[in-house]
């Protein structure tokens, strides 16, 4: 698979990442062995670029990634994150830097490695200045625990900040073909050098037309999403319908012409979609073979700003920096 630069500081990943959240948690019941297949198809495949974080379980996604790569470290690109209070429970976000160093010397136990390639604040600290939780992430590349660091959901003041203390690799936030508020940062993105991770590029499934809130089981999270309520996942059924005319003339699927979307909007950007089944994870990587038009690509921007519904529940989107 083509390779795409995140950054300035020489990380090289796959264009199409793995995005390992649902095969623990949020998403319904994971299933172990499943996910493990999974990893190391993406790897077959060339997917190196696998994402996880403490909270996703909370440990158990990092736990099993870890068992996956056990004897396949090499080569592969772990990206984690850290952020949250999560002892007791998951209580609100945490920039110090004890909790920055203390989740990493954790996940790097948890991962069965001795450094973790990319790793993001999950969420900022409103009471931790961004430089004190970013010059503990710099101590940890001083000490050969981390290669490159990221930020998720942050806005253009604190981004700025936050590269000058050390260059920052990756910016990652929502993006897709419904989710598109974060365009706004590119030029600063372009102007500093950094690369651009999109998670939930196939809007947590929606955008696949596979996904509807029957479908859903009682323990999925996106049943508490304010876009998968029946309201507004029956006006947002129109959005998919464009997707899947613009799929059927290009003789592709659904999933894969979001990608291919997603990946057309720059050489900087590497979406990764996340699944627990082989079978979807072998139709997202076919996007990587879709070329789109400029007919295709002005009928997909049709959609921008249709959106029904929030992209989180209001305690969630009080935690994104914009």
């Amino acid at each position: 698979m083509q390779q795409r630069t995140l950054g300035t500081q020489g990380l090289s990943v796959s264009a199409l990442g793995l995005g390992c959240m649902g095969m623990t948690w949020a998403y319904g019941s994971g299933d172990e062995k499943s996910g493990i297949d999974t990893i190391h198809r993406a790897l077959d495949l060339g997917v190196n670029f696998l994402d996880t974080a403490e909270i996703y379980g909370p440990y158990t996604n990092e736990e099993l990634v870890g068992k996956a790569l056990a004897g396949k470290r090499d080569g592969v690109i772990i990206a984690t994150k850290f952020g949250f209070r999560v002892r007791g429970g998951i209580r609100g976000v945490d920039g110090t830097p004890g909790n920055v160093k203390r989740v990493a010397d954790e996940s790097l136990k948890r991962l069965n490695t001795d450094v973790i390639d990319l790793y993001y604040q999950h969420r900022r600290d409103p009471d931790v200045p961004i430089e004190e939780t970013v010059g503990a992430m710099k101590e940890l590349v001083t000490e050969g625990k981390v290669r490159y660091l990221g930020l998720s959901e942050v806005g253009a003041e604190h981004l700025r900040r936050a590269n000058a203390v050390h260059p920052i690799s990756a910016l990652q936030s929502e993006y897709s073909l419904w989710e598109r508020d974060v365009e706004d940062l590119f030029p600063l993105l372009q102007e500093l050098g950094i690369g651009f991770v999109p998670y939930s590029p196939l809007g947590r499934g929606f955008l696949t037309g596979a996904v509807t809130v029957e479908s859903l089981g009682a323990d999925d999270w996106r049943r508490t999403n304010p876009r998968f309520t029946e309201e507004n996942a029956a006006k947002n059924r129109g959005l998919v319908e464009i997707v899947e005319r613009v799929a059927k003339r290009k003789h592709a699927t659904p999933a894969q012409i979001a990608l291919a979307w997603t990946l057309a909007q720059g050489e900087h950007i590497v979406p990764i979609p996340g699944t627990k089944r082989v079978k979807y994870l072998e139709d997202n990587v076919g996007a990587a073979s879709v070329t789109l038009e400029p007919s295709d690509l002005a009928d997909l921007d049709t959609l921008k700003g249709r959106v029904a519904g929030d992209r989180y529940a209001p305690d969630m989107m009080a935690l994104i920096d914009r």
